[in-house]
Parts: structure tokens; sequence; C-alpha cells
């Protein structure tokens, strides 16, 4: 089971810092990626973050203002997201998959994740 939370209303130019526990014993084994879904649009990637920790991608549409990390002792991963602008709004997904590929690439598809957090709202007002 995944929780996200943290999301609200924010300003242009402000930051948030989105959660996400995911229930599982064997948390540090997991790759963990966020997802996001505006109003009328299909879901897009943001991140993830690999199960080793040492990798970390993102999205051209975010990369220098979102940064995720993960606390393997919290079972947590966090998506620090700074500079938000308005065409950030829409609901946040994580999503978890203990599935490994060599291709960084694979882990943009919403396809490899088998669990996902039920999403929190993010609104960026101008």
């Amino acid at each position: 089971q995944l929780q996200a939370y943290g999301g609200g209303l924010v300003q242009a130019g402000g930051s948030l810092r989105l959660s996400c526990v995911v229930s599982t014993d064997t948390f540090r084994l997991y790759t963990l990626g966020w997802f996001r879904q505006a109003a009328g649009k299909e879901r897009e990637f943001v991140s993830f973050i690999h199960s080793s920790g040492s990798r970390a991608d993102y999205a051209d549409s975010v990369k220098g203002r979102f940064t995720g990390s993960r606390d393997n002792t919290k079972n947590t991963v966090y998506l620090q997201m700074n500079s938000l602008k308005p065409e950030d709004t829409a609901v946040y997904y994580c999503a978890a998959t203990l599935k490994t590929s060599s291709r960084p690439s694979d882990y943009y598809r919403s396809q490899i994740y088998g669990y996902w957090g039920q999403g929190t709202q993010v609104t960026v007002s101008s």
C-alpha cells in the first residue's frame, strides 16, 4: 500500500514537498516513481529514484526544479518541488516496482509500476 500526501495550494514560485509512505518490509528493493495527471490530460512521468538510491531521473519539464529522494529507514520517498509553475498543477501519484531494467527509460513508463498510491492534488496559482 502506498500513501501519498503533502499536496496543496501554492503560489507560483513556491515550494511543496510530497511524501509517499510504502507499507512493505522490503522497501529498499523498490524503485519508486512519481507521475502526475492534469485535468483532461494523460498521466505523465515526473521522476523516479532507483532502488539502489544511486540514480534518479526527471522529466525535462521539471528538471532543475524537482528533486527526488528516499529514506529507507522510514519507507518513504519524497519529491521536493521548487519554483512551481501553474502548469505543474495536477494530481501527483507515487508508484513502486520490483522490476529491474538496465534501461532507465523503462522507468518513465507507468506500465512497469505495479503499485500505486491514491494521489495528492497540487494546485499552483498564478
